[in-house]
């Protein structure tokens, strides 16, 4: 339902629901759905050149719903010069947003502010158009001095912010190494475990035997503990120097082990030294059993027998040979090329997931296409993003905004014909992924004669068949302006010859043209319909062009 209010200054329109819809289901809807309500306003409806006027929506939605206000130049031919903070304010259950806009337009005309869409909830709402004038400003040349024109002044490009992004993307890039340099490839300091644990078994057992000392089992008594860690520090030595069951075998299973060694020359062990190492092995069973319960003065005595015998047991056991000796480096080195090439394999593995999961995380945001074309490189996309030039071409000037400037057309057709004078520029070929051209021919033609729109655009469809363009549909349809001028649209598809032989690909056009006084100005426009940023590119050169008159 549209409601339109009169207000001093100010056009108004409300959009909502149609009355028939409104009346049949109003209790229904009322108790179980949430409704919204948009209005748009704008004050003055009359400026002067470059004087601003504001643009008022108004929206009335229940509290939980998020409603979004359009943002960026969507007000075009008006320019959007400030937008103002949302005025809140609650009744009851629901709220009223009142979001304001400060609009201008530096050109005289009538111009329609176009309709803007809010986001409420998950729905859409679209405000209507509203008609706003801006006048030129009166000045009386009479009383104003006239001064001579002032030099051109060289003004140095704005740098853009590149070195930002360049800075965060270093940034990160820095963070990301010292996290796998610390992590990863780091030296981490060893705790005092594996400080004794890569120690020779030798030096090992000695610092066990000193750390055995320094416990309070003696003097808690607790002796069964204190024989546990003594036959324990023996059984390890035995067990990675001479026998490597000795850790698991029974006392008699370890004593006949060694003197079998022994008897078979592999080790230089006397029998007293077999006789002492049985002797605790055996009081330490007892103990284990509480068969037995030694005085703490017989503990101590053990002790250092099994600290002599860690000692005759290395000189019994003979030297290693060269050959053991490179065995023994040429595995250390093989660890360290093992233990590198983990760490090279983290590395790459983690880069490979940071590179995916950013990937995909743009991609989420921002479409997989885009991202790839970011990343490879789009030509089209570079245009779509790159600056934008507004110039103006012919006379009387076509005003346009295109990726680039437009370069003029030298044709010998165009300038042999005496009848048409012809001034022409363009971007691109039909081959292009995009082609734009802008033409603005004098016709000399009695003042009788009246230039027919239609015959025009049939020559131009003519021409792109003569190009090698064919299965062209057309549709047509009237074009005005944004500061008013009408002229007749022709659009379709069609196929546009390609860059190999015999080869054909999908395109767009769209051909506007506009006459005046014996002038003929014509627009043509091409595209790859499958390039979504060509799409994007002839939407804004199309939204974009004005027609002025000579003063």
């Amino acid at each position: 339902m549209k409601h339109f209010y009169l207000g001093y200054g100010k056009s108004s329109s409300v959009v909502g629901h149609p009355p028939s819809v409104l009346l049949s289901i109003f209790f229904f809807l009322f108790s179980i759905v949430s409704f919204a309500q948009v209005k748009s306003s704008v004050d003055p409806t009359k400026i002067k050149i470059g004087e601003q006027m504001t643009y008022k929506i108004e929206v009335e939605a229940d509290t939980t719903d998020l409603v979004i206000f359009p943002e960026g130049q969507t007000f075009s031919p008006l320019e959007m010069i400030e937008s103002y903070k949302i005025d809140t304010t609650k009744n009851k259950a629901r709220f009223n947003l009142i979001k304001k806009y400060g609009l201008t337009q530096f050109d005289s005309g009538s111009y329609t502010i176009p309709r803007q869409k809010i986001i409420i909830g998950t729905k859409e709402y679209f405000t209507d158009s509203l008609k706003v004038e801006v006048n030129n400003i009166q000045v009386d040349s009479t009383k104003q001095g006239l001064y001579d024109i002032k030099p051109f002044i060289k003004v140095e490009k704005s740098s853009s912010d590149w070195w930002k992004t360049a800075l965060i993307i270093l940034a990160i890039l820095a963070i990301i190494a010292f996290l796998m340099y610390w992590f990863i490839w780091r030296k981490k300091p060893l705790t005092e475990e594996e400080e004794i644990a890569l120690l020779p078994p030798y030096e090992r057992a000695k610092m066990a035997l000193k750390k055995l000392d320094e416990s309070d089992y003696l003097q808690q008594a607790e002796l069964k503990d204190y024989y546990s860690e003594l036959t324990f520090i023996i059984r390890r030595y035995l067990d990675e120097k001479v026998y490597n069951r000795a850790l698991e075998s029974t006392t008699d299973e370890l004593i006949f082990r060694l003197n079998l060694l022994k008897d078979g020359n592999q080790i230089e062990l006397s029998k007293d030294d077999i006789r002492n190492i049985e002797t605790i092995l055996k009081r330490a069973d007892l103990v284990k059993f509480a068969k037995s319960a030694p005085d703490i003065e017989l503990a101590k005595i053990d002790r250092n027998t099994i600290d002599l015998e860690i000692d005759n047991v290395k000189q019994a056991l003979p030297e290693p040979t060269e050959a053991e000796k490179l065995l023994d480096q040429q595995y250390k080195e093989e660890q360290e090329r093992k233990k590198k090439r983990r760490k090279i394999i983290i590395t790459v593995a983690v880069s490979l997931f940071l590179l995916m999961a950013t990937f995909v995380g743009f991609s989420i945001k921002y479409g997989f296409h885009y991202v790839k074309d970011t990343l490879i490189g789009n030509d089209t996309k570079e245009l779509l993003e790159g600056d934008w030039v507004t110039s103006d071409y012919g006379v009387p000037p076509i005003y346009i905004t295109t990726p680039v400037v437009l370069e003029r057309v030298e044709s010998q057709a165009i300038d042999t014909n005496a009848t048409v004078k012809t001034t022409m520029f363009g971007y691109g070929t039909l081959l292009s992924p995009i082609n734009i051209m802008v033409s603005t021919s004098k016709l000399n033609i009695p003042d009788t004669t009246k230039i027919d729109l239609n015959l025009a655009i049939e020559g131009s469809l003519q021409m792109l068949a003569q190009n090698g363009v064919k299965d062209i549909l057309t549709k047509r349809d009237k074009f005005v302006t944004p500061n008013a001028a009408e002229g007749l649209k022709v659009y379709g598809t069609a196929s546009f010859p390609g860059l190999l032989p015999d080869h054909y690909r999908k395109g767009n056009y769209v051909f506007l043209a506009f006459t005046t006084e014996h002038i003929l100005q014509q627009i043509m426009l091409v595209w790859d319909a499958e390039d979504r940023y060509a799409e994007d590119i002839m939407e804004r050169v199309l939204n974009s062009v004005e027609l002025r008159k000579v003063d």
